[in-house]
């Protein structure tokens, strides 16, 4: 999908990602400056950009790496972090928010990248790019530093709606492992679904019931089902996918971004300590480099909404221009992979598998096997 630039020039074949350049913390310059880091690094990416028009031309025109490769949607509101997801849905017609959504739609872009209120990307998500036939409830799923070979796991949902019942769970695990397949090329990722403990008979009724249809499931959905997963196993490498409701995925990933935070912060006061401790600092400071890249959030910044007819990834509203690259790349990635029409596919076989297997076990059917 292509979209053609307002300015001097074609989209070359590039790929196209629909942005909203407002609703962020840092404003439309973090979000600009974050779309020219990612086209310096990437000379197939394009851009749609939403907002107040005579705001971002003179952004844009600062930045001669962008010259010919951004269009521009002009709007004139935008949805703040206090405002309601059902008054934006009422009333957001004319925001920057509903016209990013609206080019993904429309199929002038690829995927869409927005740093505003997840509430109500998600409801205008949900009414303008509908859900997938067989999604119960969309997902948001994120990329959490781990001791895999691929460095990351994907956790979902971290926050699309804080109830799941166990199809709901099932139907995570699906997306979860397609989401694996595409954005970290696992061929047969392994999921774990989050629990109090790994036994079997520990949790909630819902998750004893989950974890009974996901491994009923995982030989036809081509991923391995581990079984109940901890905490601790969410940064560790028992499973590349974890699965879990949006109110313990969210509270999940608040405190592991602020026990990193925490553990930044000592680390600093530790090397300050005495002139020896500075002097190791000193000597470690490549390794320390390395260690802040690895665990740096803006790198993997961007939760994908899974079970939508169309890529939006959430940034995070605080996101500076490294964290808006990020977000972009994950968009462009999944575009490049096709991985809207994957998930759709899997998620329509998968539920036909369902039908398949509920129409078996119907009495009507035994009746006439009877025969």
């Amino acid at each position: 999908m292509t979209a053609q630039p307002d300015q001097t020039g074609d989209s070359n074949g590039r790929i196209i990602i629909s942005v909203d350049a407002m609703g962020g913390d840092a404003g439309p310059s973090a979000v600009v400056a974050g779309i020219a880091k990612s086209a310096e690094k990437n000379p197939d990416i394009g851009f749609i950009l939403h907002g107040p028009e005579d705001t971002l031309k003179p952004l844009v025109a600062r930045r001669r790496i962008l010259e010919g490769r951004v269009a521009f949607r002009d709007c004139s509101d935008v949805v703040t972090m206090d405002d309601k997801p059902s008054q934006v849905v009422r009333h957001g017609k004319k925001t920057s928010m509903w016209s990013t959504l609206e080019s993904v739609k429309k199929g002038e872009a690829s995927g869409a990248v927005s740093c505003g209120n997840t509430g109500a990307l998600m409801a205008l998500s949900m009414m303008r790019l509908r859900k997938l036939p067989g999604v119960n409830r969309p997902a948001i799923a994120i990329l959490w530093p781990s001791l895999n070979p691929q460095a990351f796991n994907v956790m979902l949902d971290v926050g699309a709606d804080v109830r799941a019942d166990a199809k709901d769970l099932l139907q995570y695990a699906l997306m979860g492992a397609s989401y694996a397949r595409n954005g970290l090329e696992l061929a047969r990722p392994r999921v774990g679904l989050l629990n109090v403990g790994t036994e079997e008979h520990k949790g909630r009724t819902e998750l004893k019931e989950a974890h009974t249809l996901i491994a009923e499931f995982a030989d036809t959905a081509n991923f391995e089902f581990v079984g109940f997963v901890e905490g601790s196993d969410i940064p560790g490498n028992a499973a590349d996918v974890i699965v879990t409701d949006g109110f313990t995925g969210n509270v999940a990933i608040k405190t592991g971004e602020g026990t990193a935070s925490l553990v930044g912060e000592l680390l600093k006061q530790a090397f300050k300590y005495s002139w020896l401790s500075q002097l190791a600092s000193v000597l470690a400071i490549t390794s320390l480099q390395r260690l802040k890249k690895r665990i740096d959030p803006r790198r993997v910044n961007g939760g994908v909404f899974l079970g939508l007819n169309g890529t939006v990834i959430k940034s995070h509203g605080g996101a500076d221009a490294t964290g808006v690259s990020a977000a972009v790349k994950l968009a462009f990635t999944l575009a490049q992979s096709g991985f809207s029409e994957k998930l759709a596919a899997r998620v329509a076989s998968i539920e036909e598998l369902k039908q398949d297997a509920a129409t078996v076990a119907s009495p009507e059917s035994q009746k006439q096997e009877g025969r």
